[in-house]
């Protein structure tokens, strides 16, 4: 029997027929879709359909097929996109019947299709490069996939656009049997030039990465290019360009308010290096950014690696998923912004679906980090904050100007110190469980314990209201009512 698994993201439009094509198969034991956090009804359709669905624990389509297979209960899992068109009413039979004659291990689809400039420019030719026994293969890029689980649970999930031709690649390594099956033509959504060389970008390096991991290049080269990569994706115009217009904008900061806790200090606690932190962390006898500097430089010798694994494992804060999901279910582009490092604030940004973060960017070479650090550009502004050398409210000045969103439209969610100059200038400020006076003048609201809150205030008509009622909470009620009169009897005069 054989597990088909579905990773969605707002695929209300075709989820429902995919599902349901899928299910007629007498083959198929169980139809898992993964959710990387819609915001439509996709989740609602594909159970509808007869689809277990599942919460993704971590942003991306390789995180998502991870997990499908880890709870996967066939032998023969078959990968399908939730956005595809056209399909053959026998794809499930075409794709593993190879597997099931124990003729193959990996089957990958072929087929027939409009676009394809990413596989054409890009994967193609450094196939042909790096590895031209499997150049023959031609969808590397496709996500139309059969394999032995056994195969699957030994790969190497991508992240990213580069998932599909990973898997290809780590297969073939470990000494599977590759069939390449024609199943017609299909469509996919088509993407536009920005997202199309970003695809490049990745699909490259994954390329790049396979052939170094094999023998096939030299590790240096491997690592300026993933280096320069992480360095594009810090960028933030890399994020707004695929954000497209927006109206509304969520900011929280990360310690304390997204994790519980500060990634520095797991970090240093798992590294032994907590006492040589400790002397620089809260200290205010030296600047901002000297500070960030020195933390930096004792972060020097830390693998990558490392630093990925503790960002995926710090506890998140409770409902913190759920509240940012709803936050973008409104309209709402929602935005991590922390004064720590750029690689865990955007792991973190994955595990809990927001769209975009800002950090600062500590630089790794040969995969070990040199403790040297380029502070985030979006902290400083020319007419922006003037207490500090950077500072957070920048970061939202320069993301409001640039999606063209009032301050006062802005929700703004932090704990700390830090936090002060950026819940000041938002127009819809939130402190959570707030760390001291000061960061509770500084907010318009507090909350404690649950995350939900945040939705309280997030709709324009509720946010007046509570406002209000907040700002009158210290007159007597008699006085409430005799103030309303006045303000009444002012506006029928004007």
């Amino acid at each position: 029997m054989i597990t088909v698994l579905i990773p969605v993201l707002n695929e209300s439009e075709r989820i429902y027929e995919i599902v349901n094509l899928v299910k007629k198969s007498p083959l198929v034991k169980e139809v898992i879709v993964i959710d990387d956090g819609s915001t439509d009804e996709t989740r609602q359709l594909a159970e509808s359909a007869g689809a277990t669905v599942i919460m993704s624990t971590l942003l991306g389509k390789g995180a998502s097929l991870e997990d499908g297979v880890r709870i996967a209960e066939s032998e023969i899992i078959m990968f399908l996109d939730g956005d595809l068109q056209n399909l053959d009413q026998d794809i499930v039979e075409k794709l593993c019947t190879p597997i099931i004659n124990d003729e193959s291990d990996f089957v990958k689809a072929s087929f027939s299709r409009k676009s394809g400039r990413v596989t054409t420019l890009t994967a193609k030719p450094l196939l042909q490069t790096f590895f031209p026994e499997l150049s023959h293969i031609s969808q590397p890029l496709g996500g139309i996939v059969a394999g032995k689980k056994s195969i699957l649970k030994r790969v190497d999930f991508e992240t990213d656009y580069g998932v599909d031709v990973g898997l290809l690649l780590d297969s073939h390594y470990q000494g599977a049997k590759i069939t390449q099956i024609d199943i017609g033509h299909i469509e996919h959504d088509s993407h536009d030039l920005d997202v199309l060389a970003d695809m490049a970008k990745q699909v490259s390096r994954v390329i790049i990465d396979r052939a170094s991991r094999y023998g096939r290049l030299h590790v240096a080269q491997l690592r300026e290019v993933e280096e320069i990569e992480h360095h594009a994706h810090a960028e933030l115009s890399v994020a707004l360009n695929k954000l497209g217009e927006a109206d509304k904008l969520a900011l929280f900061d990360m310690d304390g308010t997204i994790i519980q806790g500060r990634f520095i200090k797991f970090l240093a606690d798992h590294e032994r290096k907590s006492s040589e932190l400790e002397r620089f962390l809260d200290s205010t006898s030296i600047s901002d950014e000297e500070r960030t500097r020195k933390i930096a430089n004792v972060l020097a010798g830390t693998s990558r690696e490392t630093v990925k694994k503790v960002a995926k494992s710090i506890p998140l804060t409770n409902n913190i998923c759920e509240t940012i999901i709803s936050l973008r279910r409104i309209g709402y582009r929602v935005g991590i912004v922390t004064d720590s490092f750029y690689l865990p604030a955007e792991i973190i940004r994955r595990r809990v679906f927001a769209d975009f973060c800002v950090a600062h960017i500590l630089r790794y070479r040969a995969g070990v980090s040199t403790g040297e650090v380029t502070i985030s550009p979006l902290m400083l502004h020319p007419n922006g904050c003037k207490a500090h050398t950077f500072c957070k409210s920048n970061v939202l000045l320069h993301i409001a100007h640039k999606l063209e969103i009032e301050l006062q439209s802005v929700l703004y969610v932090g704990d700390g110190e830090n936090d002060i100059c950026a819940l000041k200038l938002a127009g819809r400020s939130i402190a959570y469980n707030p760390k001291s006076r000061s960061v509770k003048k500084s907010a318009k609201r507090l909350i404690y314990n649950s995350m939900n809150d945040v939705l309280l205030y997030a709709n324009d008509e509720v946010w007046e209201q509570t406002y209000w009622k907040s700002y009158f909470s210290n007159y007597h009620p008699s006085k409430i009512k005799g103030l309303l009169e006045k303000i009444r009897l002012k506006s029928e005069q004007n």
